[in-house]
């Protein structure tokens, strides 16, 4: 199981890269089929995602994985929707002379997007990522529908044999704001060392 999470995360920056590429340098194909993708994982709500993966295509494929497992595939394939338009926003943002310039330059339209376009734009998209995280660890306290042990899982377990709701959901809802203030602060900080002086305000 850690094996097939290692190969998601580690998958997961090249996804959101190649659709938002696709997008904006792809050919009239790619361009439709990231379009769908995009639709179709931005359109369909969390819950029903997780089913339709969970109750649904791993019983129709016969693939045994556990709960945790697809919950992690199905928040990657959102975030990565969602990621890749901001990812995407970044890129379109970018000055079109530079792509000019790397092309007198004798560079091929792949490798000025990967060493000219892209460096910028992951600079450029760090704020909406810092969203972007906060939204997708609260989406995660959806997946104890599946039965996956997160933050809220266990506080309804406590709570549902001590009979003290309050202070546990509440307990709860301060760990999320903890971990939703450390995250974003660490991407501020990440934003700040990474920003090009005189480039972004």
């Amino acid at each position: 199981m850690m094996e097939s999470l290692i190969i998601l995360y580690g998958a997961l920056p090249y996804l959101l890269r190649g659709i938002a590429v696709g997008q904006v340098y792809g050919g009239r194909w790619l361009h439709r089929l990231a379009g769908v993708y995009i639709w179709f994982f931005r359109g369909v709500p969390l819950l029903v995602l997780l089913f339709l993966f969970y109750f649904g295509l791993c019983s129709l494929l016969s693939i045994n994985l556990s709960a945790f497992t697809v919950s992690i595939i199905v928040l990657g394939l959102i975030t990565s929707a969602y990621q890749s338009q901001i990812f995407r926003g970044a890129i379109m943002s970018l000055p079109e002379g530079q792509m000019k310039a790397a092309r007198a330059l004798g560079m091929s339209d792949r490798k000025a997007v990967m060493l000219i376009v892209l460096p910028q734009a992951l600079r450029l998209s760090i704020p909406g990522w810092s969203n972007e995280y906060s939204i997708v660890l609260k989406d995660s306290a959806v997946t104890y529908a599946l039965g996956v042990a997160e933050i809220m899982a266990r506080a309804h377990f406590v709570a549902s044999r001590t009979y003290e709701q309050l202070p546990l959901y509440f307990a709860a809802g301060v760990m999320f704001l903890i971990l939703t203030y450390l995250g974003t602060k660490g991407l501020r900080i990440l934003e700040n060392k990474v920003r090009i002086s005189g480039y972004s305000s």
